[in-house]
């Protein structure tokens, strides 16, 4: 499963992940560079650390998981 982890930080200077699951492919840098000053302009989100002040990255994440049989 791919993930599209898109990390802001909060007025603490703590870094906040958003994760959006079975992201568009190939990613638009320029798409998601918008869409993460859109989230901080509306004050969409908020954290504990208080609200989103500025981004710090965007990145896919791909986990693999097998499930064992045990016996």
């Amino acid at each position: 499963m791919k993930v599209l982890e898109l990390k802001f930080k909060n007025q603490e200077d703590k870094v906040v992940t958003l994760s959006l699951e079975a992201p568009i492919e190939p990613v638009n840098p320029a798409l998601i560079t918008d869409a993460m000053n859109q989230i901080i302009a509306g004050n969409a989100f908020s954290s504990s650390g208080g609200d989103f002040v500025e981004k710090h990255s965007a990145r896919i994440v791909e986990r693999y998981v097998e499930t064992i049989e045990l016996v």
